[in-house]
């Protein structure tokens, strides 16, 4: 198995189309056989999905997403596990344990940004409510 974290300074990255890079773990036997980092360059949101696909991964662990991304991901064959937070090594630790917290409210949408507190005035999505 292989999981993906979003991934900055160690740290779940909260927009997932934004992700500066992936934590990439191999899962052996229900352990960490090994880790490595995954920059995304210029990456956009449709090309992550691809990028991790091409990857092998299996689940990808990350704080906000939004339903398009999700739906890409799922029809890569990508499990999502959104809304978690805090240190990626202690995240994927957590998952493997059984005791994972993630927040149920994790996804972003872009048509009812005054509710979950996005700016667009770039038109880039900073999910500050996140």
């Amino acid at each position: 198995m292989k999981i993906a974290v979003t991934c900055q300074n160690n740290q779940v990255f909260q927009h997932f189309g934004h992700t500066p890079s992936f934590a990439l773990y191999e899962i052996s036997e229900g352990l960490i056989s090994a880790k490595t980092e995954l920059p995304t360059g210029d990456s956009g949101h449709g090309a992550l999905a691809g990028l991790l696909r091409e990857q092998g991964v299996d689940l990808l662990l990350c704080g906000g997403i939004g339903g398009g991304a999700i739906q890409a991901l799922t029809e890569a064959g990508i499990q999502v596990i959104g809304g978690v937070s805090g240190d990626v090594d202690e995240a994927v630790g957590a998952y493997l344990g059984g005791t994972l917290k993630a927040d149920p409210d994790f996804r972003c949408n872009h048509h009812h940004e005054h509710e979950h507190g996005h700016e667009h005035g770039d038109g880039k999505c900073r999910c500050s409510g996140h």
